[in-house]
């Protein structure tokens, strides 16, 4: 399939890459009957992802495609582990270990504009994982105006509480001390091995506010903000034994909605956090979705 390579740069100054990929031109009377009024899907990858990589999204990607929509995959700031990115003011370190939650609306906002500047006005936001927790903060804190609906596959609670409380709290206590001693020793760049949720490596200032108290990332309490449809998926498997992080969602999300607001949940029998071997299935469950909520008139 041929993509075109695109950029896009930040209202704080980074160069981000993508790859948009475009519906045939000539449809037949068939191919625009099962279309939906959706005009694109940018699509926001888990953490340290990137457009290039992951098995998930070419199956999305293809089905959008199918619909009559463009498909915008990019990289955002966290993208790799640790990434060195083009800024206006000169060479930068970003990627996971250094990544800010908080500015991924930078990320999104350049992104969603871009898709605008080449003529799409109804824009749906796909994520997967911490791609979910983005796509909803993001528009909770700023939604866009040309964001007609949110696809979040299988983003994880976030909950220092929760947390702190599950089986395994004393990795998670003891990944945050080791972070907060860097920060009290003056080093917020310092990185080191955090043993929870898995183990990875990361900065100390990136630990602390991703995992730490404020919760500023525990999408639950962003629900109620939205003013778009929103369609949640998990994966059966993930949420038998993805810990606390996944436990109850579905029924926890029901309750953390508002009552003005379309938020839907499906469970994908079977599939992991990955949705290895069941992306076909769920590219199933997001059109079929989208076809109810989006039907061309």
């Amino acid at each position: 399939m041929l993509v075109e390579l695109v950029k896009a740069t930040t209202a704080d100054g980074l160069r981000l890459d993508g790859a948009l990929a475009s519906p045939p031109e000539q449809r037949t009377g068939k191919d625009l009957a099962a279309g939906i009024a959706v005009d694109a899907f940018l699509m926001l990858p888990g953490v340290g992802g990137s457009f290039y990589s992951g098995a998930l999204f070419p199956e999305l990607q293809s089905a959008f495609l199918e619909l009559g929509s463009a498909v915008l995959r990019v990289n955002t700031r966290g993208h790799g582990s640790v990434s060195m990115i083009a800024t206006t003011g000169g060479v930068g370190r970003f990627g996971a270990a250094f990544e800010m939650v908080d500015q991924c609306r930078h990320d999104v906002r350049a992104w969603l504009d871009w898709l605008v500047q080449r003529g799409h006005r109804r824009i749906g936001l796909v994520g997967h994982s911490l791609g979910a927790i983005k796509a909803v903060y993001s528009q909770a804190l700023e939604g866009h105006p040309n964001v007609v609906c949110i696809l979040a596959a299988s983003p994880p609670r976030l909950s220092y509480a929760a947390f702190q409380n599950g089986p395994r709290a004393a990795d998670h206590f003891a990944s945050l001390a080791t972070a907060r001693e860097h920060l009290q020793a003056g080093h917020p760049e310092a990185l080191f091995t955090a043993k929870f949720p898995f183990p990875m490596l990361i900065s100390a200032a990136t630990y602390v506010d991703k995992y730490g108290p404020e919760e500023r990332y525990n999408f639950l309490p962003y629900l109620a903000q939205l003013s778009v449809p929103v369609l949640f998926t998990y994966g059966e498997l993930e949420l038998e034994s993805g810990g606390v992080a996944f436990a109850g969602l579905p029924a926890t999300i029901a309750e953390s909605s508002s009552a003005d607001n379309v938020v839907d949940v499906a469970t994908i029998d079977g599939a992991d956090h990955f949705y290895t071997g069941q992306s076909g299935v769920l590219a199933e469950a997001m059109t079929g979705w989208l076809r109810g909520r989006f039907p061309l008139t």
